[in-house]
């Protein structure tokens, strides 16, 4: 179990970049069982940037949400991530790293299980008609791949999205700030064709462990499924510049490490200042920034819990 808060608006708000809107989720949190969900591309590894909204599911199952992960295989295929074949395995080993990581007891939905109804396509053409080409395109400006030359296809995948929101019947969309575009058209649109608008949860980017975006083609990132031996020496190499602004290790203690071990020990030998407990991230930050906590003490540290964190799925993926 990750959360340690009790409160369940503290902890389904905990680690966002913004709610849209506070006001509406306090309603919604009033409710019996309210539903949240997170839709993923089935477009390959695993890595911390998908743990983020891994660990804001966790926190809203903890706040007594039902939470639906949708395995969005046929929104990888329009986006262009591989054929129909190559995303349906990949959804399938999602869902087991997903699983391991503790998301359990919630309902894994496949797209193509959902998005082949005539219902759902009805409810798609509906919708395109009243959406610009311009807002459709501009809504997948963070997310869509090779956006320089868009295609149809790609103007299809918001939409989708919006009517996942609704044939879900969920309360709260969770996803990445880049999903903010395609929420707002949600909340815009859904209304008109006889939906509620959603909350919406939007949680932080993550950085890569260089400092810049994170990127699969850089290889700037921490697999899931990484070797323990891997995990070290990554994060042995990142960058940890001296300041807590833009900085990936404290990122990784801040959205991963606290939520999920609680106080955080950095060890060290007597000869420079021993053991120390943090109980917040706020007090590790603090610290760095003082310099009273070496940047190799902080990677190390981090290394450390995240091997721990990450083990249930080696164990697993075998």
């Amino acid at each position: 179990m990750m959360s340690f808060e009790k409160d369940p608006f503290q902890l389904a708000t905990r680690n966002t970049v913004e709610v849209v809107t506070e006001d509406d989720l306090k309603g919604v949190l009033s409710r019996t069982r309210p539903r949240a969900y997170a839709g993923y591309e089935p477009s390959g590894e695993i890595h911390l940037g998908h743990l983020v909204t891994v660990n804001k599911l966790m926190d809203l199952q903890a706040a007594g949400f039902h939470v639906v992960v949708l395995l969005a295989d046929l929104h990888a295929f329009l986006n262009r991530k591989g054929t129909l074949e190559e995303v349906e395995a990949l959804a399938r080993y999602n869902r087991a790293c997903f699983e391991a990581l503790g998301l359990s007891g919630v309902e894994y939905v496949t797209g193509s299980s959902l998005q082949l109804s005539p219902e759902y396509e009805i409810l798609v053409l509906r919708l395109a008609q009243q959406i610009t080409l311009n807002r459709a395109q501009r809504s997948m400006d963070e997310v869509g791949r090779q956006m320089e030359h868009p295609t149809v296809s790609q103007m299809i995948y918001p939409i989708m999205q919006m009517v996942d929101i609704a044939q879900l019947k969920v309360d709260v969309a969770v996803g990445g700030i880049d999903q903010r575009k395609i929420h707002m058209l949600a909340r815009e649109f859904l209304p008109s064709v006889g939906y509620p608008a959603p909350v919406c949860i939007h949680t932080p980017i993550l950085l890569g462990l260089d400092g810049e975006k994170m990127s699969s083609s850089k290889g700037n990132y921490i697999s899931v499924a990484e070797k323990e031996e891997d995990i070290r020496k990554k994060v042995q190499k990142a960058y940890c510049p001296p300041g807590t602004e833009e900085n990936p290790i404290l990122q990784i203690l801040k959205l991963h490490i606290f939520p999920r071990a609680g106080p955080v020990t950095v060890r060290r030998a007597e000869k420079f200042g021993g053991d120390r407990t943090f109980g917040t991230y706020e007090e590790i930050a603090s610290a760095y920034a003082k310099g009273e906590v070496h940047p190799m003490d902080l990677k190390g540290t981090a290394a450390g819990y995240l091997v721990e964190i990450l083990r249930p799925v080696r164990e697993r993926l075998g």
